[in-house]
């Protein structure tokens, strides 16, 4: 699907999704997790942060956060005390090699094409630093669909499934793949990877 398209349609859903989501579930545990990994405050990049409410918040202050949609990123503005936010394409990061230190990326790859999948996690590979870390949630089959209601309008979600997922990871540069289950703020379990540069 064409990412002009998917911007539209998270511009479209964002605040219904954020009101739909326990800004407080299970799932956020895993960012301590993940910052208990680096010996002090890493800089971390939230892509697909929305309205910040559930990662952002709990990111170090030099902490960034990038989504495709204006309308996430106003309502992030409004949640959080003076954040960085960067409208932008996780296809094409607007940032410089070596930017960060981890990723969070819940719920967010698979808002585009699997065919692009390989692509976004050598971005992801480009912008972390030698030993940066990435938390993102892992899809458990393959799926190529566009569904219609969802939030109240039109929703994108493409994946090649779980092991094409961690082989792709892989093919980009990340090693040291730890799965975990978690539950969902949307009421299901998601399993999420910690992968390593």
């Amino acid at each position: 699907m064409d990412r002009k398209q998917v911007k539209a349609q998270w511009d479209q859903v964002s605040q219904t999704y954020a009101n739909s989501r326990d800004p407080d579930g299970p799932d956020v545990e895993l960012i301590t997790q993940l910052l208990d990994r680096f010996p002090e405050p890493p800089k971390v990049l939230d892509v697909g942060c929305g309205d910040g409410a559930r990662t952002l918040k709990r990111l170090p202050e030099s902490s960034v956060g990038l989504d495709i949609a204006k309308s996430g990123l106003t309502l992030a503005a409004e949640n959080l005390s003076d954040p960085e936010l960067i409208q932008g394409d996780i296809v094409q990061l607007p940032f410089a090699d070596d930017s960060f230190d981890a990723i969070t990326a819940y719920h967010v790859v698979f808002h585009t094409d699997r065919e692009q999948h390989l692509e976004v996690y050598r971005e992801f590979t480009r912008v972390l630093r030698p030993g940066g870390a990435l938390l993102m949630t892992l899809p458990s089959q393959r799926f190529d669909v566009t569904r219609q209601g969802w939030m109240g309008g039109t929703m994108y979600f493409s994946s090649p499934g779980r092991s094409e997922t961690l082989s792709r990871l892989e093919s980009a540069g990340f090693s040291t793949l730890d799965t975990v289950m978690s539950d969902d703020p949307l009421g299901s379990s998601a399993e999420f990877v910690f992968a390593t540069v």
